[in-house]
């Protein structure tokens, strides 16, 4: 159970950083991006 806490945590702060990284790469993307959520 304590495995499978430390993935879910691992993977969302691994998809929080790559949604970061590329809505600050690409600023006109980051309003879409925004649109879609």
């Amino acid at each position: 159970m304590f495995q499978f806490v430390v993935k879910t945590i691992f993977y969302f702060f691994i998809i929080l950083v790559l949604t970061y990284l590329y809505s600050y790469s690409g600023v006109n993307n980051s309003k879409f991006i925004y649109n879609e959520f």
